[in-house]
């Protein structure tokens, strides 16, 4: 009798469900399948090529090939992102703080509608239109010509380093914008207020008020924009013809034309370094602000 019962209960006992941890590993099952796929098992690839000859054994000849056939495009792809990550906090900051403080409405609107423009134009299309803009017979120069600025025979180029750091400051600065933008909005307007009654002008709340609490938001946005222009290929093929030029059009020729992915991981990991470097310092701000707060 007993034994008939405790299997009736059974029966008719509930299942128990998913415990939450093993649902949660199924919901973020998929996503962490796609990053080991397309990115992690790449990557642990792309640096063991880079350390491994074409016979197997581990060298570090590709990384001093590399740094000596290719150094010039390494410091010269450090210094246009650098010039382009200055001038992006330059006018990103300005926008951003006029969009939150500015005082005439018609302007405020009108700029909120143009800065997002380049957002939704691509790299490729990005850089034909620098090459129509900046060259010599470009529309920049034929502007200047027509309205008698400068001298036909004085037209010149801008299909170079200046051109690249123009470009990609033109594509990042809305995305930086829109972000830094929005972290300032989310500050208490008290504060502001605040400031202002006590005779603060537009200017120290910008700088003493918004910016520094919108400060991780702001690193955050030249971090992506930094991966952004060390991983573009189309810009830099467009625009510059000679050397030096950016490390991914070295990293190209190098594949395409000798096939050698030795070399070629070997200064993608300049790059790798470049981007952890900058993440790391990202990092050690954020946790040294969160434990002085």
């Amino acid at each position: 009798m007993t034994t008939s019962s405790s299997i009736a209960v059974s029966a008719i006992a509930p299942r128990k469900p998913f415990s939450q941890s093993a649902l949660g590993t199924l919901l973020v099952l998929p996503a962490l399948t796609a990053i080991a796929l397309l990115y992690a098992l790449p990557l642990a690839r792309s640096l063991i090529t880079a350390f491994r000859d074409s016979d197997g054994t581990w060298t570090s000849e590709h990384i001093a090939r590399a740094f000596s056939l290719y150094g010039r495009d390494v410091l010269f792809s450090i210094g246009v992102v650098s010039a382009s990550l200055t001038l992006i906090t330059l006018v990103s900051i300005a926008i951003a703080g006029y969009l939150v403080l500015g005082t005439t409405p018609w302007a405020v609107r009108m700029l909120r509608w143009l800065y997002r423009w380049p957002l939704f134009i691509p790299f490729v299309v990005s850089g034909q239109l620098a090459r129509s803009f900046l060259s010599t017979n470009g529309m920049m120069n034929g502007v200047l010509v027509e309205s008698g600025l400068m001298a036909a025979d004085s037209a010149q180029s801008f299909l170079d380093w200046r051109g690249l750091v123009l470009t990609f400051a033109w594509k990042q600065i809305p995305f930086v914008t829109l972000l830094l933008a929005g972290a300032m909005a989310a500050i208490d307007r008290s504060h502001i207020e605040a400031a202002r009654n006590l005779g603060a002008g537009r200017l120290r709340c910008l700088f003493n008020i918004l910016l520094p609490q919108a400060a991780p938001t702001l690193w955050v946005g030249l971090i992506l924009s930094l991966v952004a222009m060390l991983s573009v290929l189309s810009v830099p093929l467009m625009l510059i013809a000679g050397n030096p030029t950016m490390m991914t059009s070295m990293m190209a020729h190098r594949i395409t034309y000798y096939g050698d992915y030795g070399i070629a991981n070997a200064l993608g990991l300049f790059s790798y370094a470049l981007t952890a470097m900058t993440a790391w310092v990202y990092l050690r701000l954020t946790l040294r602000r969160e434990a002085a707060a």
